[in-house]
């Protein structure tokens, strides 16, 4: 082992985060149709496993532009409150003007870390939900730590992410082709990313190590569905930061390149005058 070998440095990936989600928040609010279409069953699916219904109390984590928050909304009705967090000021703007524009006076936003939610009442929601937002966390023990603390003793948690990066390729073939153009190393040890929980049974035990009980693991296919391969390739630049932080280091030529061979990689995946992009989902509910 030398003494030069990498140190993963989860303050810094935190504010790169954070920076890359200011950035992204517009675009991610103006894809919301989309990510109705794509995530939307997958998201019903969580909150009848989470048990979310008229009255409920409801924590959602990592909210982003709060669409699946909405969908909670409508569930909790007005005798029902809902708070999105994240980590992002800016896109939970959105999630709040969302709300808003919606008449959903039982929605409020809090920016707070994923990883802080012990600074919440304890026991104060019925439910909470986190959805392709866990991955990103660096100390996942600890944010499923905040979410235990902040649920109610009988309450449910119920989180969504990718699978593995072969089930999900319309995301990991652009990272593939920009890791290997940028000529990056290995994700370093510890180091979340959107296929760190994905790999069977990681989920479950990470709930299981959390101090949850009645555990429950579905796998579900949700397939991202577009025009073309050339409408994904302009999802992803404009709504997934990530993959222009792991462009930086080279020049614009080489980035428009790197980019032409994404979209041509994802043609694959076109078929009959439209792009199906595979997806595969893990979601995870535990009791407290």
């Amino acid at each position: 082992m030398t003494g030069n070998q990498p140190i993963f440095d989860p303050i810094r990936y935190k504010q790169t985060t954070r920076e890359q989600w200011e950035r992204a928040a517009e675009a991610w609010y103006r894809w919301g149709p989309l990510l109705h279409r794509w995530l939307g069953p997958a998201t019903e699916r969580m909150l009848d496993l989470a048990g979310i219904g008229e009255g409920a109390r409801v924590l959602d984590v990592a909210a982003g532009a709060g669409e699946q928050t909405l969908a909670v909304a409508r569930r909790v009705g007005a005798g029902g409150r809902v708070l999105a967090t994240d980590i992002s000021p800016a896109i939970l703007a959105y999630a709040e003007s969302s709300a808003r524009a919606e008449g959903h006076g039982n929605v409020t936003t809090r920016e707070l870390d994923g990883e802080n939610l012990t600074e919440l009442e304890a026991g104060a929601f019925d439910a909470v939900i986190s959805r392709v937002g866990m991955i990103y966390f660096p100390n996942q023990q600890k944010a499923l730590g905040g979410m235990k603390h902040a649920v109610k003793p009988g309450g449910r948690v119920a989180a969504i992410v990718y699978s593995t990066a072969e089930r999900n390729p319309f995301f990991s073939v652009p990272v593939s082709i920009i890791r290997r153009r940028a000529n990056l190393p290995p994700p370093l040890p510890g180091q979340p990313g959107p296929f760190s929980l994905g790999a069977p049974g990681v989920l479950e035990r990470a709930f299981a190590d959390a101090g949850f009980r009645d555990l429950r693991v579905e796998t579900l296919d949700a397939p991202i569905e577009l025009d073309s391969a050339g409408e994904c390739l302009r999802f992803e630049k404009e709504s997934f930061g990530a993959l222009h932080q792991m462009l930086s280091g080279l020049d614009d030529g080489e980035q428009e390149a790197a980019w032409e061979e994404i979209e041509q990689a994802l043609g694959e995946f076109e078929r009959d005058g439209s792009f199906v992009g595979p997806c595969e989902l893990v979601l995870a509910v535990g009791t407290r």
